[in-house]
């Protein structure tokens, strides 16, 4: 995605993006032509990923990460995201990835995982930017196959792995189903995030604090629906991993009114901005600091403020933060 000159000029970072969700059309088509697969019916006249609901954007996604098959196809993956978002300003990204997906796609996780860490160290070299990865259970291939993700993330731990966590159909299982899957990755030092309201009540935030001892919240955002929880939020320091875009494009709110960004920080929750499924979504992680200036009113200096936190909380190592840090 082409960032609009508006773009905010301040350093960002991201720590939610689904990595195959972050391939751009282009590379899309491109890969489907070398290996044979139509995907006509992925993209509108403009060229841009097409879908009507949730459903159908689940659909869309999985045609679309078919394409990836090799190491250097998931090397150039997450090259290309690096560059493009070191071009809008960005030092830093989390990507989540699936030990279920690299199995299933026959390369297998190692190798999937080996491929992407090319490509993030190659973006690094060539712009700076720093690339990490998380790797996550698929909720609704359920508890079992949790735990067997879990341990072979664990098994196959690089530095540029730094935490586990677990995204997919929240609407099945509840979060104490998967609390052995997060024991195995939090007994071999990863810090832990888990998706949970975004589809679901405040009540899927409650339930997945009291079960799993995480640091972040993927979306989170339905949590504003109780104040007792926001308090707990705040008092415990919980981060949620907040996709304004997203909540809005999919229909979690109708309009950016009446997204809670502004009434999260008013309560002191803290939060970073980050694209989820980027160019499905038709956003960037420039845009999402564009719309939290121009939807929500953040300054220049909240949206390094912005920045900062998501610094803080990422799972990085210090070292690394320190580097990071001296960007800002």
């Amino acid at each position: 995605m082409t960032e609009p000159t508006s773009v905010p000029l301040v350093p960002k970072a991201e720590l939610h993006v689904h990595l195959e969700a972050g391939a751009a059309p282009e590379l899309v088509r491109r890969n489907a032509a070398r290996y044979g697969v139509d995907v006509s019916r992925l993209f509108d006249e403009e060229g841009r990923y097409l879908w009507t609901d949730f459903s159908a954007f689940l659909v869309a996604y999985d045609l679309a990460a078919s394409v990836f098959r090799t190491p250097e196809d998931f090397a150039e993956l997450a090259e290309i995201y690096q560059q493009e978002a070191a071009a809008a300003g960005s030092i830093y990204t989390e990507f989540f990835v699936s030990p279920d997906f690299g199995e299933r796609s026959g390369l297998g996780y190692r190798a999937y995982l080996d491929g992407i860490v090319e490509g993030l160290r190659r973006a690094e070299a060539a712009t700076g930017i720093v690339g990490r990865v998380i790797p996550l259970v698929e909720r609704h291939y359920g508890p079992e196959r949790g735990v067997e993700a879990a341990r072979i993330a664990v098994n196959n731990l690089v530095p540029e792995v730094v935490g586990f966590g677990m995204a997919g159909e929240e609407r099945l299982h509840a979060p104490h189903e998967f609390a052995a899957a997060f024991e195995i990755a939090a007994e071999a030092g990863l810090p832990l995030t888990c998706h949970a309201g975004e589809w679901c009540s405040w009540e899927g935030v409650a339930a997945t604090l009291d079960a799993i001892p995480v640091k972040r919240i993927g979306h989170g955002v339905r949590a504003i629906e109780n104040g007792d929880l926001i308090r707990r939020i705040v008092e415990e320091g919980i981060h949620l991993e907040i996709c304004p875009v997203s909540n809005v494009t999919l229909g979690v709110y109708p309009d950016y009114a009446r997204h809670p960004l502004r009434a999260l920080r008013e309560a002191g929750v803290r939060h970073s901005l980050n694209t989820d499924d980027p160019p499905f979504f038709w956003t960037s992680v420039g845009h999402e600091y564009r719309m939290a200036r121009d939807a929500f009113g953040l300054s220049e200096d909240d949206l390094a403020a912005v920045t900062r936190t998501a610094i803080e909380d990422a799972f990085c190592d210090e070292v690394t933060k320190a580097r990071l840090f001296a960007k800002l």
